[in-house]
Formats: structure tokens, sequence, C-alpha cells
């Protein structure tokens, strides 16, 4: 909007709380509108108009009655705020008769902090006319600039600046508004000659984007948002913010260390005023929860939103504004099965469960991605493999509600989860499995730091579970198994390469929070026999699981623990996609105290345990709670033991704890006893666990 304006109207609004420079601090709501149209032509002024909006909570306090000049009654009897605003634009419109107008408030926060916060929070459209204004300070400032600063300014100095007088009798509202009207007639007279031109904006929406890390942000435009929901995204923070201007690709959710949103967000700001705004939004609600709002600097901003390959940036630069994460895909997947699975129409092919294209077009689907395929983003490992994660854009709120119903669909024999993301949570996933290794070797056997048994209290370790044979490929490895798995289900899997595991063989790999990851390590009696079982049982089905099968060394089984993965050919790993910071070394001297596996696994299965160090999560989760009670103590070259029953770890243990543990089950012949005892109708102990 350029040009002299037509007219200007004085808008000043009153809430239930704080007024002056504390309104729109407490959150409270808005009870009264006054404005009064100023034609700039004629420097003419029209009638003083009031609407009385009712509060969601009517009881006022008797200050509020006194300042605003209202009365109970008139209160009770007045429109809520959705019906107050049409009322209030109908008016302004008959009043105008359709000459062009802006609004003028004193300072920022009758627009920012009252109109659009409010509205945000109740789902109220505001008409596009509350989407630009003229700030008086800074209209005052620009015609004298010499006078005052502008967070110095308030009504009073600028009244007396121009000598303006104002019948103080006057309710406060009333008085307030003739004050601001009165120092518009002054700017607008000859002898000062001020013109409008450029009013202030609001965003209307906020837009994705994507920062390199080499970009200067100043520290006086970023905040830290605390409390979120785990199930808020970038857009939910930017409603939150409602009338304070974001800048683009602005909202920066914070995963933690197991790639989880931990409830912070680094948002930047398009300028200090905007910033500051936002500070004052501390300890506002979203939905039941409050949220926390402090200062941050820019390096944090650029440490979770900076830095992406030209993938990810060509991706963000589409035309979609809403981002949806898909977890769970099937390693083959394609971009067009993607587009299939949105569109609705998918047959299943009898050869390997996946779907297949029936020729109608996705335009015709119920949820079309934005962009077609160019809208899709297959997140890969370092070495080309896929991860089972895809970032899809849509182009409305519309369209990705839609997409988010088909959460938990079939695609081919895997279910999908879907999840609400963010550019930010793009660009931190696609570095953690893409970023260089800072190490590209397994760190030196572990069996010789495990302390003393007796001096810990710690399970002891069984002659035989993991002996260290440099080079011997005596091992396999079992990926996707089902969460549920059982020894049995291991041994009929395996079928005639049962007889072949060595006693207390069979290792079942825990994630960091104590539950089972899906894979499996089973220490063959000879090499031979090994590379014959990752041969013949190499994607068998399990549980309509299909089961990666991979021979490995000793070595690799410890490298694989890390974060390491298996070659392309089965031949070898590749090092950890993503490694974390060397102070994580330290770890390696723990082992899993008894009280904590013993709330894992039985006592009768349980033989022995042992930690091993833990770079980097094997799959950044979607969002969801921290568990209350962590059973790792936080990393130092000594062994811990748990915190007595009914205590919890600190806050920042969860933080730190990142190892998996490698948990030995019975060896063959109780496996086997077991297998017997189930048959004859005994029970049989299940290591099972619901998936999450």
């Amino acid at each position: 909007m350029t040009g002299k304006m037509e007219c200007l109207v004085a808008l000043y609004v009153s809430t239930s709380g704080g007024n002056g420079d504390e309104l729109g601090a407490d959150e409270r709501e808005l009870v009264q509108l006054v404005w009064q149209v100023v034609d700039l032509e004629s420097n003419k002024i029209g009638e003083i108009n009031e609407i009385v909006v009712r509060p969601d909570v009517e009881e006022l306090s008797p200050d509020t009655f006194q300042l605003t000049g209202l009365t109970e009654q008139r209160v009770h009897a007045a429109e809520p705020l959705e019906q107050a605003i049409e009322q209030f634009n109908s008016l302004l419109s008959t009043e105008l008769n359709k000459r062009h107008f802006c609004f003028c408030t004193d300072g920022q926060r009758h627009i920012r902090q009252v109109l659009h916060a409010e509205a945000s929070k109740k789902n109220i459209s505001l008409p596009m006319s509350f989407y630009s204004f003229f700030d008086l300070r800074k209209e005052f400032q620009t015609a004298f600039p010499s006078l005052a600063k502008h967070k110095e300014l308030d009504l009073a100095i600028m009244c007396d600046c121009l000598s303006v007088t104002v019948d103080s009798a006057l309710p406060s509202a009333a008085y307030q508004l003739q004050r601001i009207v009165q120092i518009i007639q002054a700017l607008n007279t000859e002898s000062v000659c001020h013109q409008f031109f450029t009013p202030d904006r609001v965003n209307t929406k906020f837009e994705i984007g994507t920062f390199s890390r080499l970009e200067c942000v100043d520290d006086n435009t970023v905040i830290r948002a605390r409390g979120l929901p785990w199930q808020a995204s970038d857009q939910d923070i930017a409603r939150f913010f409602r009338g304070l201007n974001i800048a683009k690709g602005g909202a920066a959710l914070c995963l933690n260390a197991q790639g989880r949103r931990n409830g912070e967000a680094l948002v930047r700001f398009e300028s200090q005023e905007q910033r500051d705004l936002a500070l004052q939004r501390h300890k506002h609600h979203m939905g039941n929860r409050y949220i926390e709002v402090y200062k941050a600097t820019g390096e944090d901003f650029l440490k979770v939103a900076g830095g992406c390959s030209s993938e990810v940036a060509h991706f963000l630069s589409g035309d979609g504004h809403m981002i949806v994460r898909m977890r769970g895909l099937p390693f083959s997947a394609t971009p067009q099965q993607v587009l299939q699975f949105f569109s609705g129409c998918q047959t299943t092919d009898a050869k390997d469960g996946l779907c297949q294209l029936k020729g109608t077009t996705v335009a015709n689907g119920e949820c079309p991605v934005a962009g077609g395929t160019a809208g899709i983003l297959l997140v890969r490992y370092a070495d080309g493999r896929p991860t089972g994660d895809a970032f899809v854009l849509f182009a409305s709120e519309e369209h990705a509600q839609l997409a988010l119903k088909k959460h938990k669909q079939r695609l081919g024999k895997r279910y999908i989860e879907l999840f609400k993301s963010t550019a930010a949570e793009v660009t931190q996933v696609c570095n953690r499995f893409s970023s260089t290794p800072l190490i590209s070797v397994a760190p030196s056997p572990l069996i010789s730091m495990v302390p003393s048994p007796l001096a810990t209290g710690m399970l002891p370790l069984v002659t035989g579970t993991f002996p260290l044979a440099a080079g011997i490929r005596d091992c396999v490895h079992l990926r996707g198994l089902p969460y549920d798995t059982t020894i049995q289900n291991i041994l009929e899997f395996l079928g005639e390469f049962t007889a072949d595991i060595a006693p207390h063989g069979v290792h079942m790999v825990l994630n960091t929070q104590g539950r089972p990851s899906g894979e499996c390590f089973i220490q063959m009696a000879s090499v031979e026999r090994a590379f014959l079982a990752s041969q013949r049982c190499h994607r068998r089905y399990l549980k309509e699981h299909c089961v990666e099968v991979f021979q490995c060394s000793h070595e690799d089984v410890r490298l694989l623990l890390r974060g390491g993965v298996v070659a392309p050919s089965g031949r070898g790993v590749s090092p950890p996609p993503c490694m974390s910071n060397p102070s994580y070394f330290p770890h390696m001297g723990m082992m899993l105290p008894m009280e904590a596996a013993g709330a894992v696994y039985p006592a009768h299965i349980l033989l022995n345990t042992h930690q091993l160090p833990f770079y980097t999560t094997y799959y950044p989760s979607p969002p969801g709670s921290p568990p209350s009670l962590g059973y790792y103590p936080p990393g130092s070259s000594q062994c811990h033991t748990l915190p007595a029953p009914g205590h919890t770890l600190p806050t920042n243990t969860l933080n730190q704890a990142h190892q998996d543990a490698l948990v030995t089950v019975p060896a063959l012949l109780a496996a086997k006893q077991n297998v017997t005892e189930q048959s004859l109708g005994f029970g049989a102990p299940q290591l099972s666990w619901n998936r999450t």
C-alpha cells in the first residue's frame, strides 16, 4: 500500500487487564473498540464510535469498568468478538463509503498484541484491513526525528510537543482516542506537512525456507520458545505469534539426540521490535500449555535451522506450505508410489507387496501433493540407501489434514505413520543421516574396559557370550524383526540353522528406551554355517515382516551398534552415518544395572547384559514423549547404579543417555526346551513389547 491515504481511522482498544504499555502482555480479553475517522484531505473528523465486546470470562474488575466507562449491563448485552468484528467492519464501511483508508494506533500493541493474538486463539478471521496500519509513534518520529527516540515516545510527549489539549473529563478510552486524533490533525497541518505513506504490515501467512550456516543472523531478532506440545508444527508456532512478523523459514523446532522434538523452538523475527513484542508473550497459552519465551542468539538459530544440501533446498523451495513426514516406508518405495498412496488408488503386487499405479492421476486424488514428485523427498543415508523416511509437501492446511487422516494406512504390507513436520526438521533429519562421521573405525574393544562385577553389582559376563575373535565372520545380523519377536520365533525363522547357534549366541538389541530395536545378532558355530544362513534366510518373512540377514564379524557387530550400516553387498559395514561428539566416549565403561535389566526382561530369561557405546540413534523418530524414568545414568568413566525406587533421574540425564543394550537370551538348549514346553501346553516366557 503506497501513496497518500484519503482517510485514517484512529483506533483504540481496551482489554479486561492491563492497558498502555502492558496492553496484551497479560493475555486478557478485548472488551472495547473505539474509533474515529480523520479525513486527511480536509483534516476534518467524524463522530466517535464504540463497540463493546463480551469476553468469554465476564467477571471484570472495578478498575476495568472505571477505565473504559462501561457498565456490567452493557458488557453482558454485548456480542462476542467474532460478531463484534463483523459489526465494526459494517459500520466502518458505511461511514467511509468506499474511500481508501488505513488504521492508525498508538504503537504496535493494539493491532499486533490484542486483535491478532486474540483472533488467532479464537480461530477468527480478521478482515484484510487489519493487516496494515500506521504506528503514530513512528510517524511522529519521522516528522520530528530529533525530539525523542521511538521507545521513549508516548501520547503525553507528542501532545506537549504539538501543543495539543484534550478534555480530561472524558472516559479513559475516549480521552486516549481524542489525543490520537488531534495528534494526527496536527501532523496533517501545513506547518508540519507530514504525509502518511508507508504503513506497517502484518504477515498473512508463514513461509517456509532455508538458511545457510554462513548467513549472519542478528541476535536481537531471535527467541527461544519452550514448553511446546510434542505434536506442534512450525505453523502452530506461527499461529501462537500471530500478528508478529516471523522471517521466512524462521520457525525451527529443535530435536534431541534421539531425533525427537524436545518441546523447544528457535524463532527468528524480521526486526528487533517484533522480537521484543514476542518476549511479552511469555507464558501465554498454546491450547492448555503455557509457553515460555526467552531471548536467544543467531548462532543458536543457525545450529538448528542452518545448513542443508542442495536437494533439501530445492525441495523446500517448492510451492507447498505444509510438510508431512512419513515413517516406515518400504526401502524400495518410489516417489510415484508415495503419490499413489496419497491419491487413495493403489493396488498390491503379489511379488513384493508394494503398491502399483493403476493409471489414475494424482490430481483427482483426495490430497494432492504439491508439485507432484518434486514435492516428495526420500531421506537417504550417505551411501544412498533409503532410511524409510520421506517428507511430502502440500499446498494448503486442508490438503495436509486430509493426508494426515491416512495415518497407519498400509503401503503394501507396511503401515505408514504420518506426522506434521517443519522445514527445520527436514534439514536436521537429512543432515543427521548424511553427515560425515567423526571417526571411520570402531573404538577399542570393550571387554577389557568392563569393570569387575564384584565391585559394581552388575550382571556377570558369561564366558563365550561375545568372544573377541578378530576377522572371523561367524555371526549373522537380523534386521527388520517385528518388535514382539520371541526367541521361539527366531528359532523357527532360522529353521535348519537352529542347531548351529553357539551357546548364549542370540543377542537381542534394545534401543535407548529399553525397547526392542528390531535387530538381533546371532553367533553361529562356524563361518560356513553363518554364510549359508545369511544366503538362505535373507529376506524371509517373519510375521509378515521381511527380515534381512547379513553375515558379519564381531568387529562389524560393535560398529553396527554404534550406528554403522551393512554395505549393500552384505560384505562388511559402512561407517556410521552420523557420529555424536567424542565427549560421549566415556560411556564405554558403563553396564546395564541389574535393576534396569530386571525391569526389561524376566529374571529367568536374562543371563547377562552389558552396555555398548552409542554415538547416534538408529532412527530419528517423529514426536513422542520421553520416558519419565531413565534407565541409564549420565556418562562417566565409572559405573553407577539406579537411584532408589520412586526417584527419577534428572532431566539432563535423558539427553546424556545415549547407549544401546545388547541382551543375551537363553542358550540353545534352554530355548529348545521352551519350544517343547510350549508344544506341551506350558507357558513359555516371551520377550514382547508394543510398538511405539
